[in-house]
C-alpha cells in the first residue's frame, strides 16, 4: 500500500509537491519482477542432487579406466620379459640360462615371476599385484603365447 501526500513546498515558491511514501523493502525482495540476489534452499538442494548423480556415474567409470591402465602395465611387463626369454632361447636353445629378467612391470605396479617348465623348454610368466584390477587371478603368459586368466583381462 502506497500512501500519497501532497504538501506545499515553501522553498519552491509555493509549488505543490506530491510525495509518495513507499513501504520498506528488504534488500532481497523482488524488485519489479527481477529475482533477488542469492539462491534459495531448493535451488541449492537441486544443484547438490545433480552433482551427486553425476558423481555416481563418473566415479565407477573412472575406476574402471584406472584398473584398465593397471592391466596395461602388467601386459607391458609380461611382454618385455617374454621378449627377453625368446632372445635367450634363440641364443641358447633353452629358457633356463636366461638372466636379467625384469622383476616388476614398467610402472612398478605388478611383480613379475618366472616359472620354467619341462627342464627349460617352456615357461610361464606371472604378473601379480596387491591392487584391485578386476581380474579373477594373476595375469599369466606362457611360451606358447597363451594368456590367462581370461580374455577380459587382456
Amino acid at each position: 500500500m502506497i500512501h500519497t501526500e501532497t504538501k506545499r513546498n515553501e522553498a519552491l515558491g509555493g509549488v505543490r509537491v506530491t510525495m509518495q511514501a513507499r513501504p520498506a523493502r528488504h534488500r532481497f525482495q523482488r524488485v519489479r519482477g527481477r529475482s533477488a540476489a542469492g539462491f534459495t534452499l531448493l535451488e541449492l538442494l537441486i544443484a547438490v542432487a545433480v552433482i551427486g548423480i553425476l558423481a555416481s556415474i563418473a566415479v565407477p567409470s573412472y575406476q574402471r579406466y584406472v584398473e584398465g591402465s593397471r592391466r596395461t602395465d602388467a601386459h607391458a611387463g609380461l611382454m618385455q620379459a617374454a621378449q627377453q626369454l625368446e632372445r635367450c632361447y634363440t641364443v641358447n636353445s633353452t629358457y633356463s640360462g636366461c638372466s636379467s629378467l625384469p622383476t616388476s612391470s614398467p610402472d612398478g605396479i605388478y611383480s613379475i615371476s618366472l616359472n620354467l617348465t619341462g627342464s627349460g623348454s617352456g615357461y610361464t610368466l606371472t604378473a601379480s599385484t596387491s591392487q584391485e584390477d578386476r581380474c579373477s587371478g594373476d595375469l599369466t603368459l606362457n611360451h606358447r603365447g597363451e594368456r590367462g586368466p581370461n580374455a577380459n583381462c587382456w
